[in-house]
Parts: C-alpha cells; sequence; structure tokens
C-alpha cells in the first residue's frame, strides 16, 4: 500500500483553532456553513483525525476525504431532506457497487467510510455504512437514521430475492421512512419501495425487528461487524 507523510493531528487543540484549520482547507463553501450551523455540529466530524487517516491509506483514500468534506461543508447549512440528498448522491456516484468477494476478499465484510472510499467499490452494507457516519457527523441525530436490512425482490417479480441493506430516515417517531438505496438515485418513502421486506434494523442506539417499534437489544453486544465497523469509524474522526 503507498503511503504518504502523516500530517502531526492535534487532538487537544481549542475547538477554535481547529475549525480555523478545516475552514481553510474547505474554503468559502466552509465558511458560509460555518456561520449558519451551530458549533455543537462540527464536534461530530474530527476533520484533522479523518485526513491523518486517509493520509495513511493513500492518495486515493486522501482525494476521497477531500471530496467528501466539500460535500459536508455545502450540506450543513441544509435541512434534512437536503443533506440526506447530498450524501446519497455522493457516494451512489463515487462508489462502484463490488460483493464483499471482489471488493474485500471476504465473504462478508463491513467496510468504514474510508475504507470504502480508499477502495472507491463496496457492497450494499458499506454504502449504508457510509452515508449513515456522514449525516452523523453532519449533526443529524442517530434517532432518525436506522441501517435496515431488507429482503430485495430483485428484476422485478419473477425475479429473485436476496439480502440487502439501505438506510432509512425517519423525521420523526411515527413517520413514514425515507429510504438511501444504492440501487436507486432517487430517495423514496417506504411505501414507494415495495421490492423491500424489512427483517431487522439497527443504529447506534438500538436494534429493531421488522417495522416494530420494539427494541430487540444493544446493536453493539449483538452484531460484531457492527461493533468493529463503529470503532474503525470513530478512529477514522466520524463520531
Amino acid at each position: 500500500m503507498h503511503r504518504t507523510e502523516n500530517r502531526p493531528t492535534a487532538p487537544n487543540r481549542p475547538l477554535g483553532a481547529r475549525v480555523a484549520a478545516w475552514l481553510r482547507r474547505v474554503g468559502a463553501v466552509g465558511l458560509l456553513a460555518a456561520l449558519l450551523v451551530p458549533v455543537a455540529v462540527l464536534r461530530a466530524w474530527d476533520v484533522d483525525r479523518m485526513t491523518a487517516a486517509a493520509q495513511r491509506a493513500g492518495p486515493r483514500a486522501v482525494a476521497g476525504v477531500q471530496a467528501l468534506h466539500q460535500v459536508m461543508a455545502a450540506a450543513m447549512p441544509l435541512d434534512d431532506v437536503g443533506r440526506l440528498q447530498a450524501i446519497n448522491q455522493f457516494y451512489n456516484r463515487r462508489i462502484l457497487f463490488r460483493d464483499d468477494s471482489a471488493a474485500w476478499g471476504q465473504v462478508d465484510y463491513w467496510a468504514s467510510p474510508l475504507e470504502t472510499l480508499n477502495a472507491g467499490q463496496g457492497d450494499c452494507e458499506d454504502f449504508a455504512i457510509a452515508k449513515y457516519f456522514s449525516l452523523v457527523a453532519l449533526g443529524m441525530p442517530t434517532a432518525k437514521l436506522r441501517l435496515v436490512y431488507v429482503r430485495a425482490q430483485v428484476g422485478g417479480p419473477q425475479g429473485v430475492v436476496q439480502a440487502h441493506m439501505v438506510l432509512a430516515y425517519h423525521a420523526a417517531p411515527d413517520a413514514e421512512p425515507l429510504i438511501l438505496d444504492n440501487l436507486l438515485s432517487e430517495i423514496r418513502p417506504a411505501s414507494r419501495r415495495p421490492d423491500l421486506a424489512p427483517v431487522f434494523s439497527f443504529n447506534g442506539d438500538g436494534l429493531w425487528q421488522g417495522v416494530g417499534s420494539q427494541t430487540a437489544g444493544d446493536p453493539v453486544a449483538r452484531l460484531s461487524r457492527w461493533r468493529e465497523a463503529l470503532a474503525k469509524a470513530r478512529a477514522e474522526g466520524f463520531q
């Protein structure tokens, strides 16, 4: 793997200094976003750590993180739907779909956002995970987001049913979710995705069976791959 010289990080620098350094990197778009978004939102997005992790991975990761920073900075002043569209479009356009065997040489692997950006490819879990952490980094509450395992009818009524993962956005607990999917460029409400049958869903706070609201346990304790993905993403600067 090609490695570049790591830029020293400064985890103890004051928040104002870190924000100033970030603004120098993202330019005018970042300045506008910073003026419109509470400082607390920025704490979910550790630019120094994310940049350093990308530098360790190589030039492709650096390019991916720089592009993501620009998208996130531009999305900061937007409402929830605008942020969903920006992040969904970014990953759907930048990442090629490949199954785990082709992308990672493993039967089942859950990549972190940086791993996915560095590889430029990933499967449905990798798309959903990258979108989830990017939206949380923009300040979206985890309670509004769920990664959903579904049975997907691929190829129409006469097609095949296969396991799939999407990201769901809930504007309110009782609201119809919007579905972010790597199979479609358009974000649609769940009622317009009859091809998807939910099996279970989870986020950083809970685990749910089907479409019910009853929690089924701690996802970090019960899903080892999710626990690993959380640890990797946080080490990369996503909170």
